[in-house]
């Protein structure tokens, strides 16, 4: 039996992160962790110093044109990347944006951006705490009381933004989902965040929290409720008014209830069990609620990026946040390096350390990085018909094709 849409939040989230995580060498980390009375005003944790730049190299384009042009290695039906930075800019596609009329993808194009949700609301995350709305060293529990069961020990912000709550595995749903055909019959079922809580709440803890690191959606679903708890307001509207609409991100949206993509969209495709593929791309997003439900383009995601990277969303000390691991004994549970800060991963690739997220639902993959200098950013996109660790083979190709000498 295949893992069911619960599972693969971290699974495949997991092996996507972990593909082009050659090494992770480089990135700052705190000295130590921080105490619990510690103000989110105060610095963050210290991290070490910087490494001196590393010039990126000249932008091959012969080898990311054929990266992304692998149609095959998965089966994919459409691909583009977005290059840009003081390095060199390029954009480029290949396959369809829809099967039935056979039109090509277009810049213009939208598609699900999954997990890259979370780096929209670890800032304003990040944006609350600088405005002494919270502290990263609260506990959760305090601003949604009653939401957990009381046996869990104390989780703070910061550890739900950085992965290391150390909260149980979901249960899974009522019925089954291991076959391409059920999926598709469940594709309209409509969740609630609270629902989605629900399913963690009768396991035991996996760790200490603040001990290891694992990749859980679960997390940034409890994230979102606190936007909504300290704001009034949904978390999707706080994201319009504090990012897309300053940013002039026109084509990024949280869809909230509505399973459509409007508009110029790259249309995503699931392989049955007979062979044939299904259009997936109309699919209630509720079960990502918080945490992987916003559509986007790239030429957003481009903009979204630097002006993140550029200091223009958050002052140094929470942007430093995004920028620092959990102190060196903190490891995912596989027992590798911990790779996540405070809404972003990282990755080094080549001698080339590269910081962003990426993002997978059903029929859609995407990935935005940068240097921290910004020499090069890189959004792709891609439609992989099957949902799995296979994914993984196009995003190494193409972060290879970005940072190979």
């Amino acid at each position: 039996m295949s893992p069911s849409p619960l599972s693969r939040r971290a699974v495949v989230g997991t092996a996507l992160a972990g593909a082009v995580a050659v090494a992770t060498a480089g990135p700052a980390r705190a000295s130590a962790r921080p105490p619990a009375a510690r103000s989110s005003d105060g610095p963050p944790p210290r991290p070490a110093p910087a490494p001196v730049p590393v010039p990126v190299p000249p932008l091959n384009v012969p080898a990311l044109r054929a990266a992304i042009g692998d149609l095959a290695h998965p089966q994919l039906t459409g691909s583009q990347l977005r290059v840009s930075g003081s390095a060199g800019r390029w954009y480029g596609t290949a396959g369809v944006a829809d099967r039935v009329t056979g039109r090509e993808i277009h810049e213009r194009d939208t598609f699900r951006i999954g997990s890259i949700t979370k780096v929209f609301v670890a800032t304003v995350v990040l944006q609350l705490a600088a405005e002494h709305r919270l502290s990263l060293e609260t506990p959760v529990q305090r601003f949604l009381p009653g939401l957990l069961p009381s046996r869990f020990p104390p989780i703070t912000v910061l550890q739900l933004l950085q992965h290391t709550s150390g909260l149980p595995d979901e249960q899974e749903p009522p019925y089954d989902l291991s076959t391409p055909e059920s999926l598709a019959r469940h594709r309209y079922d409509r969740w609630t965040p609270h629902q989605i809580v629900a399913l963690v709440s009768h396991g035991a803890m996996k760790f200490v929290p603040g001990t290891r690191q694992e990749y859980r959606g679960i997390n940034y679903v409890l994230l979102a409720l606190l936007i909504e708890a300290l704001t009034g307001r949904r978390y999707g509207e706080v994201i319009a008014g504090r990012l897309l609409r300053p940013l002039g991100l026109r084509h990024t949206s949280v869809p909230g209830n509505d399973p459509r993509i409007h508009g110029p969209h790259v249309h995503g495709y699931l392989k049955m069990t007979d062979g044939s593929l299904l259009d997936i791309t109309a699919f209630d997003q509720s079960l990502a609620w918080g945490e992987g439900e916003m559509i986007s383009h790239t030429g957003d995601l481009d903009r979204f990026l630097s002006a993140l990277f550029s200091g223009e969303l958050l002052p140094p000390r929470e942007l430093e946040r995004m920028f620092t691991l959990p102190p060196e004994e903190v490891r995912m549970v596989d027992g590798s390096p911990a790779r996540y800060s405070a809404g972003l991963q990282t990755v080094t690739l080549n001698g080339i350390t590269l910081w962003g997220k990426t993002g997978e639902r059903y029929g859609y993959c995407s990935a935005l990085f940068a240097t921290r200098d910004q020499q090069r950013r890189a959004v792709l996109s891609f439609n992989p018909t099957r949902r799995d660790a296979t994914q993984a083979q196009a995003t190494q190709r193409i972060a290879e094709a970005l940072t190979r000498p």
